[in-house]
């Protein structure tokens, strides 16, 4: 066996127990979405007074449909308050705020207008801003791209009131554009398969998740005890839930509660916005590399290990592996296991077909043809850029790091 031999040999052990780890999570989630359809979150008895917070920068084509959604919550009215911290805007945000503030003056509505000395520093910033006027005893965050649904919010609050043990409990977004492009519904399945199948199947196995930016509750102890968010990470979403997890809670995903937002329709979007969560993704992942030596971190330590499979391990074995098949049809390297390889290449290519698709079914409407199609040409496509942004990401992570350069935060572009 030769060099070439061992590299690609190394490369498929590595693809194939990765790729065999996410079977057993699709079946994990597959079958933790079967009980959520039986699931009754509990009913409250008494309505805890909530802070709804959404951090907001040049907002302004979606800002106004987000607002008046968090305002229609079937929720006590006088129970929950919302605070739109405008970011250093430069549109016209200010305007459509003020707006609606004025057509709603029975309302806990709160806007914080911020300038370029106090905000204009990221969403970690704009958050930690706006935590400090709220009032609640559980905070709720939605991006400034969220139409949450009618009942979001109640089933948020009920889960984590009913369980002292949940420091936060994430809901779900959908993709409210995924028929704008071809590129949303890449990430319309993307969404579905490897995010929150994902979740579910990491929160039915492993009891772990990680909250995803959005559409989430949070208790107000738990932030004043880790002192806010930490405006170094620009993946702050990651970064507190592993704080949470440091605390001793558990993070529950709840697939009932549900908000749509708005993907990014362009590549050159997509493309920065990925970027940014690779980078943000890593500074976590070294932030707290120590707990994987740590017995007390638990259960943690696989998530740990998580994100250093995709990000490193996995990235590197599908390099090896895509170079090994180049160098050898150019006929610059020879290796015996090319038709071994080949076979484990297409059962790979099925396998993702069918478990993919078999997470969308989860998902009313979602199971056609078309998806089939889509989860198809997503292997050869959209995968494969995904390793184009990962690499990226990981340069300019290192290349920030070795020319000291202050890490910004790139706020995604929104569409009409």
């Amino acid at each position: 066996m030769n060099v070439t031999d061992v590299l690609m040999l190394a490369a498929l052990v590595c693809i194939w127990f990765l790729l065999l780890v996410n079977v057993g999570l699709i079946v994990g989630g597959y079958l933790y979405y079967v009980e959520s359809t039986r699931y009754l979150p509990p009913k409250l008895k008494d309505y805890p007074m909530v802070s709804i917070m959404v951090p907001a920068h040049n907002e302004g084509v979606v800002i106004t449909q987000t607002v008046l959604s968090l305002l229609n919550f079937d929720y006590p009215q006088d129970r929950y308050e919302i605070i739109v911290i405008n970011d250093n805007s430069s549109d016209n945000s200010a305007e459509l705020l003020e707006t609606i503030r004025r057509k709603n003056p029975d309302r806990k509505l709160q806007v914080i207008n911020t300038d370029s000395k106090v905000g204009g520093k990221g969403k970690s910033n704009a958050l930690n801003i706006g935590f400090q006027m709220c009032s609640g005893a559980y905070i709720v965050i939605y991006d400034a791209d969220n139409t949450p649904e009618k009942n979001a919010l109640k089933l948020l609050v009920s889960e984590i009131v009913a369980n002292p043990h949940l420091g936060a409990v994430i809901g779900k977004f959908r993709t409210r554009n995924k028929d704008a492009t071809l590129l949303t519904r890449f990430i319309n399945i993307e969404t579905l398969a490897f995010q929150w199948m994902a979740q579910a199947g990491r929160w039915k196995i492993m009891k772990l998740c990680t909250i995803p930016g959005t559409n989430f509750i949070i208790r107000r102890s738990i932030l004043e005890g880790m002192g806010g968010w930490d405006i170094n990470a620009i993946a702050e979403d990651t970064e507190i839930s592993f704080r949470i997890y440091r605390m001793g809670y558990y993070i529950k995903f709840l697939p009932q509660a549900v908000t749509w937002e708005q993907e990014p329709q362009t590549l050159k979007v997509w493309f920065r916005q990925r970027t940014r969560w690779v980078k943000g993704n890593i500074y976590v992942l070294i932030k707290n590399m120590g707990l994987i030596f740590d017995r007390r971190a638990g259960q943690v330590r696989f998530d740990i290990w998580y994100f250093m499979s995709t990000y490193f391990m996995l990235l590197t074995a599908l390099v090896i592996s895509d170079c090994v098949l180049l160098l050898n049809i150019c006929g610059w390297a020879h290796t015996t296991l090319q038709g071994f390889s080949n076979l484990l290449w297409i059962l790979a290519i099925v396998l993702f077909i069918l478990g993919t698709f078999v997470t969308v079914t989860t998902e009313k409407g979602e199971m056609n043809v078309t998806n089939v199609a889509v989860i198809a040409l997503m292997y050869f496509t959209y995968s494969k850029l995904w390793m184009v942004v990962a690499i990226y990401g990981l340069f300019q992570y290192i290349k920030d790091k070795l020319l000291q350069q202050e890490v910004k935060w790139y706020k995604t572009e929104r569409f009409e």
